[in-house]
Protein backbone atom coordinates (compact mmCIF):
# COMPACT_ATOMS: atom_id res chain seq x y z
CA UNK A 1 0.00 0.00 0.00
CA UNK A 2 2.85 2.18 1.06
CA UNK A 3 4.45 1.12 -2.31
CA UNK A 4 1.89 2.29 -4.24
CA UNK A 5 1.02 5.82 -2.12
CA UNK A 6 4.10 6.68 -3.28
CA UNK A 7 4.01 5.82 -6.77
CA UNK A 8 1.14 7.77 -7.07
CA UNK A 9 2.38 10.69 -5.77
CA UNK A 10 5.27 10.54 -7.70
CA UNK A 11 2.46 10.63 -10.51
CA UNK A 12 0.69 13.00 -9.29
CA UNK A 13 3.50 15.59 -8.85
CA UNK A 14 4.33 15.35 -12.56
CA UNK A 15 1.22 15.13 -13.76
CA UNK A 16 0.09 18.27 -11.69
CA UNK A 17 1.58 21.88 -10.19
CA UNK A 18 1.27 20.97 -6.87
CA UNK A 19 2.39 23.75 -3.90
CA UNK A 20 1.71 22.77 -0.95
CA UNK A 21 1.57 19.31 1.17
CA UNK A 22 -2.22 20.13 1.51
CA UNK A 23 -2.62 20.38 -2.39
CA UNK A 24 -1.20 16.78 -2.30
CA UNK A 25 -3.16 15.17 0.06
CA UNK A 26 -6.50 16.29 -1.07
CA UNK A 27 -5.36 14.87 -4.90
CA UNK A 28 -4.42 11.52 -3.37
CA UNK A 29 -7.50 11.87 -1.40
CA UNK A 30 -9.33 12.12 -4.76
CA UNK A 31 -7.48 9.48 -6.12
CA UNK A 32 -8.31 7.52 -3.18
CA UNK A 33 -5.90 7.32 -0.67
CA UNK A 34 -7.05 8.01 2.39
CA UNK A 35 -3.61 10.12 3.85
CA UNK A 36 -3.21 11.67 7.02
CA UNK A 37 -0.86 15.84 6.52
CA UNK A 38 1.64 13.49 8.71
CA UNK A 39 2.02 10.64 6.27
CA UNK A 40 2.17 12.62 3.22
CA UNK A 41 5.12 14.65 4.97
CA UNK A 42 7.04 10.92 6.01
CA UNK A 43 6.17 10.17 2.35
CA UNK A 44 7.27 13.29 0.72
CA UNK A 45 10.81 13.22 2.88
CA UNK A 46 11.25 9.47 2.12
CA UNK A 47 10.69 10.44 -1.80
CA UNK A 48 13.15 13.73 -1.60
CA UNK A 49 10.60 15.84 -2.84
CA UNK A 50 11.13 19.03 -2.83
CA UNK A 51 9.98 22.63 -4.08
CA UNK A 52 11.89 23.41 -7.37
CA UNK A 53 11.84 24.70 -10.59
CA UNK A 54 10.82 21.74 -13.05
CA UNK A 55 12.70 21.24 -16.74
CA UNK A 56 9.87 24.56 -17.89
CA UNK A 57 11.08 26.36 -15.19
CA UNK A 58 7.39 26.33 -13.67
CA UNK A 59 7.90 26.19 -9.25
CA UNK A 60 6.53 23.37 -7.84
CA UNK A 61 6.74 20.18 -5.84
CA UNK A 62 9.75 17.54 -7.89
CA UNK A 63 11.41 14.96 -6.36
CA UNK A 64 15.42 14.60 -6.27
CA UNK A 65 16.83 12.91 -8.86
CA UNK A 66 17.82 9.51 -8.23
CA UNK A 67 21.63 9.25 -9.56
CA UNK A 68 25.21 8.27 -8.89
CA UNK A 69 26.60 9.41 -6.08
CA UNK A 70 28.73 12.06 -6.93
CA UNK A 71 26.08 13.74 -9.06
CA UNK A 72 23.84 13.32 -6.14
CA UNK A 73 26.31 15.26 -4.28
CA UNK A 74 26.74 17.91 -7.03
CA UNK A 75 22.74 18.45 -7.68
CA UNK A 76 22.63 18.81 -3.25
CA UNK A 77 25.09 21.21 -3.30
CA UNK A 78 23.53 22.84 -6.53
CA UNK A 79 20.00 22.95 -4.71
CA UNK A 80 21.18 24.44 -1.53
CA UNK A 81 23.54 27.37 -3.41
CA UNK A 82 20.40 27.96 -5.30
CA UNK A 83 17.98 27.99 -2.19
CA UNK A 84 20.46 29.87 0.62
CA UNK A 85 21.33 33.70 0.59
CA UNK A 86 23.38 32.89 4.65
CA UNK A 87 24.43 31.01 6.96
CA UNK A 88 24.51 32.50 10.73
CA UNK A 89 25.08 31.23 14.34
CA UNK A 90 24.59 31.75 17.87
CA UNK A 91 25.52 29.51 20.37
CA UNK A 92 24.79 25.61 19.59
CA UNK A 93 22.00 27.49 16.72
CA UNK A 94 22.53 28.01 13.34
CA UNK A 95 20.62 29.96 11.25
CA UNK A 96 20.13 29.71 6.93
CA UNK A 97 18.26 32.67 5.61
CA UNK A 98 16.72 31.65 1.75
CA UNK A 99 15.02 33.03 -0.97
CA UNK A 100 11.02 32.84 -0.32
CA UNK A 101 9.73 29.89 -0.79
CA UNK A 102 12.82 27.39 -0.54
CA UNK A 103 13.28 26.54 3.32
CA UNK A 104 12.15 23.35 2.70
CA UNK A 105 14.48 22.80 -0.28
CA UNK A 106 17.77 23.82 2.05
CA UNK A 107 16.61 21.54 4.66
CA UNK A 108 16.31 18.67 2.61
CA UNK A 109 20.28 19.39 1.61
CA UNK A 110 21.25 20.17 5.38
CA UNK A 111 19.59 17.03 6.48
CA UNK A 112 20.82 14.61 3.56
CA UNK A 113 24.14 15.91 3.57
CA UNK A 114 24.46 16.57 7.88
CA UNK A 115 21.90 14.95 9.35
CA UNK A 116 24.95 12.92 11.76
CA UNK A 117 26.34 16.28 12.87
CA UNK A 118 23.03 17.72 14.25
CA UNK A 119 20.17 17.28 16.84
CA UNK A 120 17.57 18.61 14.20
CA UNK A 121 16.26 21.26 11.76
CA UNK A 122 13.77 22.57 10.58
CA UNK A 123 12.41 24.90 7.70
CA UNK A 124 9.97 27.85 7.64
CA UNK A 125 9.00 29.37 4.11
CA UNK A 126 12.57 31.87 4.31
CA UNK A 127 14.67 30.40 7.06
CA UNK A 128 16.08 26.93 8.53
CA UNK A 129 16.94 26.78 11.88
CA UNK A 130 19.41 23.89 13.02
CA UNK A 131 20.19 23.26 16.32
CA UNK A 132 23.94 21.57 17.14
CA UNK A 133 24.44 20.12 20.70
CA UNK A 134 27.59 23.01 21.21
CA UNK A 135 28.93 26.02 20.26
CA UNK A 136 32.02 24.10 18.06
CA UNK A 137 29.44 21.89 16.65
CA UNK A 138 27.77 24.85 15.38
CA UNK A 139 30.91 26.39 14.24
CA UNK A 140 31.69 23.92 11.87
CA UNK A 141 28.51 23.26 10.32
CA UNK A 142 27.81 26.56 9.74
CA UNK A 143 31.22 26.97 8.16
CA UNK A 144 30.53 24.07 6.20
CA UNK A 145 27.56 25.67 4.91
CA UNK A 146 28.91 28.67 3.98
CA UNK A 147 31.18 27.19 1.99
CA UNK A 148 28.84 25.34 0.04
CA UNK A 149 27.14 29.05 -0.76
Amino acid sequence: MKANRQEAILTLIKQQIILTQEDLQNALLSAGYEVTQSTVSRDMKELRIVKGHDENGVYRYVAAEGRAESTNQHHLNELFRRSAKSVGYAMNDIVVKCYEGMAQSAAVVIDELFSGRMLGSIAGDDTVLIITADVPSAAALAGELQKLL
